[in-house]
């Protein structure tokens, strides 16, 4: 039975995971419930940028500086298909609130909205998302494979993808030097 909620929180990878996809990520939780878990990666860019992610999908994109802006690699599971989380939430064909927060939307209508210069004022595209089976996040959290800390939209939207680690961390009143990868358990 689960007994803690992680919407709206980040995943703060610890020194000691061995897990390629998710060593030194930050994770943003999108969905925590009875079914499993729902997040995804917001700081590994990826060498695609929004202007030729764009382009594959036919849509034109000509602002220059978001057009420059890179895809991030958000998760293992459906590494082909796109996410974007966005503030404002807005009302998008597909889109999932968190917590009036922040927006996660799996619709194209959002893509062509950006493209045409009514989307969104922050946001960020991924390619592939992060999921957990039911009680498999709370496993991990166990194995002291991740720290926890509510999650502030600045940290995503706001600071350069190699800042947004150290950034979560001081959430927490922690640096990357006071991490072990070893696991105490009283």
């Amino acid at each position: 039975m689960q007994t803690i909620d992680l919407t709206h929180h980040f995943l703060i990878a610890m020194p000691g995971m061995v897990d390629p996809n998710f060593a030194r990520t930050l994770t943003y939780i999108c969905e925590h419930n009875e079914d499993g878990a729902l997040g995804v990666v917001v700081n590994r860019p990826i060498e695609l940028t929004l202007g030729k992610l764009f382009e594959h999908i036919d849509l034109t994109l000509d602002d220059a500086e978001l057009a420059g802006r890179p895809v991030c690699f958000g998760g293992p599971v459906q590494v082909d298909r796109g996410f974007v989380l966005h503030h404002p939430v807005g009302g998008w064909s597909s889109t999932l609130a968190v917590k009036d927060e922040v927006g996660f939307t799996t619709s194209r209508d959002i893509l062509e909205a950006v493209a045409s210069g009514r989307g969104p004022d922050r946001l960020l595209v991924s390619l592939g998302y992060a999921g957990w089976a039911p009680g498999q996040l709370e496993d991990e959290i166990g194995q002291n494979a991740w720290l926890t800390v509510g999650a502030d939209p600045g940290v995503i939207f706001d600071l350069p993808f190699e800042e947004r680690l150290e950034a979560a961390m001081r959430l927490l009143g922690v640096t990357s030097a006071n991490l072990s990868e070893a696991a105490g358990h009283a």
